[in-house]
């Protein structure tokens, strides 16, 4: 029999399509295989081609899979049509339509545009001489090329299973590939972060994803029984697509019966199942909590896909044995394991829930209970664990479920709720009555820090900051009271942190001098000592007062190195003044306690002295009264070992402190140096009572004694004449430059 078609008459007559080189009829072997159908695409603009062409393969299976047709008649058609398809196996493509190069014009349309790699291209031809083979194979991206003439229907079908057989082996190594890569990114996909049916529904989406097929599956766990006896029930705990009602329900409850046995069928025996029209997959880590899958399916499943099941199966047993681990670690790390409370960190993100939702009139507060540390030291750690329980229970008992509760720190209890139950004077209520511990009632006070949730607000960790800020204002005004957080306490805060990121610029960008206030032997006038002094002149020339910056220094730990730069400059400013003679007898250099408390104090001294050559007879160092109360032992043996260098010690600021005298007495320190306020009150009706006692007391203890703040003859006069050795102020010299200073003691001759 052959297969003629008459098309393009004007231009070939003999234009054969198919000869049939078979006398035996084309067998009927098509059979339900329940796979998807190869998709054969086949361009031409004659019709009798496209008819031809189905009817030679009609009933055709290739590989245990039938064919589906598609038809276009033109270039323009094709272009049309083809970027809505997926899947199509093979093109047999003509090369002659609309123009001579039509055909040629589809396959780089085909490769480069859609970009459909994996597709086989045969081209056909009645007319050759438009597109020589040997140019055509060079060319263009085709797999096949045959004249029409020579395409018998054996022939054809040899090229179709070729191409076919070459489509499906690219397929399968690209699906593997692909599907790899899909379980390894499924695999980490899953976080565990809200549970076990968070995972099961990811579970869904995963295995519908790797097999292409829309989610309308469940996913059901062995739940556990109550009371460890009885047979457990299998339940529904994540679902999709028309199951979606399925979701919670019992596997017995559930009325279709294919689902109902499958189901049971894979969790009682744990094996996979695969039918004709769905899968049921089964999942086991090494716990008692097995999960199954049930999954629709509009095909049956490819070898390859049934690997790649296996593969994500094994994985995801792994995952579900770290489920629970998981849970374990999230708890932990969300939830105070003593009064089984939310923490800090779940505390602040209930805030950002509250923020984002935007639920009205909600405040924040932190509750310090007070004295709780010593109470610990005293009673212990048991007793003092047994009084959180009781308070926390209280609170939770009487604010309810509409205040989120959580244990911040030690001893600081975070609330969250409507501003009407949260208000200062009911909370301070809660404390009121004294809490049972064990056979014992223990009264405790509570320090309370609060702020509005307000709109703009910029999360939860800014608004526990803003309730920290208030607690701490306060503790430090008086305990047992409450402070409301208000822009301005941000303000000052804001403003102390820009202050300290600019010191450490100015640090850097050496924005920092030194200046030097001269001290003089009241009795003489003689020129004895200089006090060096830190300023600091901002960018805009503007002077910031040490009593604003030496405290953030201190706190930021930058006085450490900012004390050593201050030490080094003044000992080489002062060889310099001997090396010219006209130095005085020693140099003033501030000491902070943070400095005093590092463990190369002393070396950072002798360093300083050893590369200025400055004997260390030249330099004294003033210590605050507070630094000597601030653990004796140390402070002693830091001193003994500065005595030993040979520095003098000033007592800076002295009469501001509460030194015991007893203690004063065991110093071996060189001066007393009277603070400026007690020099202030010989102009006062008080008098200068104090001063007196301090120059008596030096007396006594056989220590020099210095004032500064002398600001007028009067109190020069007064002071040496009561005994004052030594003053330094703004009447005898105020702080200056080098230059300055060497201008002022030129001018004394």
């Amino acid at each position: 029999m052959q297969f003629i078609t008459g098309g393009k008459m004007a231009e070939q007559e003999d234009d054969t399509l198919f000869i049939d080189d078979d006398d035996d009829k084309q067998p009927d072997n098509a059979h339900a295989s329940g796979l998807p159908p190869w998709k054969i695409a086949i361009v031409d603009d004659d019709e009798d081609v496209h008819r031809s062409t189905r009817f030679a393969l009609q009933q055709t299976t290739i590989l245990n899979r039938p064919l589906e047709f598609i038809h276009t008649y033109s270039k323009a058609e094709t272009r049309q049509l083809f970027p809505s398809l997926n899947d199509v196996a093979v093109i047999l493509l003509d090369v002659v339509m609309e123009t001579e190069h039509a055909g040629l014009e589809l396959v780089s349309f085909i490769r480069d545009e859609l970009r459909w790699s994996d597709t086989r291209i045969i081209l056909r031809t009645g007319q050759p001489g438009y597109a020589p083979e040997e140019d055509a194979i060079r060319d263009f991206d085709i797999n096949d090329y045959k004249t029409k003439s020579e395409l018998t229907r054996k022939k054809l079908l040899t090229s179709l299973t070729a191409a076919i057989r070459s489509y499906d082996q690219i397929r399968t190594i690209d699906a593997s590939r692909r599907g790899l890569h899909q379980i390894i990114e499924s695999s980490a996909s899953f976080t565990f972060d809200h549970g076990i049916q968070a995972f099961a529904a990811g579970v869904i989406t995963q295995i519908s994803a790797l097999c292409g097929v829309p989610p309308e599956g469940l996913l059901c766990a062995q739940g556990e029984s109550a009371d460890g006896v009885h047979e457990q029930q299998f339940n529904v705990i994540a679902s999709a697509g028309q199951y979606r009602d399925l979701m919670h329900k019992s596997i017995t409850d559930i009325s279709n019966p294919v689902i109902r046995d499958a189901l049971l069928h894979v969790l009682t025996r744990r094996e996979p199942l695969y039918q004709e029209k769905n899968m049921t997959l089964f999942f086991s880590g090494r716990g008692n909590r097995p999960l199954a899958a049930y999954i629709d399916l509009p095909f049956a499943l490819s070898e390859i896909n049934r690997h790649l099941l296996e593969v994500f199966c094994s994985n995801l047993g792994v995952c579900l044995d770290n489920l629970n681990l998981v849970s374990q670690l999230k708890n932990h790390a969300y939830r105070d394991q003593l009064l089984s409370l939310p923490n800090r960190l779940r505390f602040i993100e209930q805030i950002d829930t509250v923020l984002k939702e935007g639920t009205a009139a909600q405040v924040v507060a932190l509750l310090d209970i007070d004295d709780f540390a010593e109470m610990n030291d005293v009673l212990g750690h048991h007793y003092g664990d047994l009084l959180l329980q009781s308070i926390a229970r209280r609170l939770g008992n009487e604010l309810g479920e509409q205040v989120f509760l959580a244990r911040i720190s030690g001893d600081v209890f975070g609330l969250l709720g409507p501003a009407e139950l949260l208000q200062p004077e009911s909370l301070r209520q809660l404390f009121a009555q004294p809490f049972p511990i064990e056979e014992t009632q223990h009264t405790v006070t509570c320090s309370i820090g609060m702020v509005s949730l307000y709109e703009g607000s910029t999360g939860g960790a800014d608004m526990l900051k803003d309730a920290s800020i208030a607690l701490k204002r306060s503790k430090s005004t008086q305990r047992g009271s409450y402070t409301v957080f208000t822009r301005q306490m941000g303000t000052e805060i804001r403003e102390r942190a820009t202050l300290m990121q600019h010191l450490h610029k100015a640090f850097d960008a050496e924005r920092l001098f030194l200046m030097y206030q001269p001290q003089i032997e009241l009795s003489t006038g003689q020129f004895t000592g200089l006090e060096a002094l830190i300023r600091w002149r901002s960018d805009n020339g503007a002077m910031i007062p040490p009593v604003e910056f030496i405290p953030l220094a201190e706190y930021s730990g930058l006085i450490v190195s900012l004390g050593a730069w201050v030490m080094r400059t003044a000992c080489f400013f002062m060889a310099s003044l001997k090396k010219q003679q006209c130095a005085p007898k020693r140099m003033g250099v501030n000491v902070s306690a943070v400095q005093f408390r590092q463990d190369d104090f002393v070396a950072t001294v002798r360093k300083a002295l050893q590369d200025s050559g400055l004997e260390p007879a030249c330099l004294e160092l003033e210590i605050t009264e507070s630094v000597t109360m601030a653990g004796s032992a140390l402070f002693e043996q830091r001193l003994a070992e500065l005595k030993q260098l040979g520095v003098s010690i000033a007592i800076d600021d002295f009469g501001t402190g509460f030194s015991s005298l007893s203690y004063l007495d065991k110093l071996p320190a060189d001066r007393l140096k009277i603070d400026r306020a007690f020099v202030t009150q010989i102009d006062s009706a008080a008098g200068p009572r104090i001063a007196e006692l301090i120059i008596q007391l030096g007396k006594k203890l056989n220590l020099a004694v210095i004032a500064e703040g002398i600001e007028s003859q009067k109190h020069w006069d007064y002071l040496r004449a009561a005994g004052c050795q030594e003053g330094q102020g703004y009447f005898i010299g105020m702080p200056m430059l080098e230059n300055d200073l060497m201008q002022w003691i030129a001018s004394r001759g």
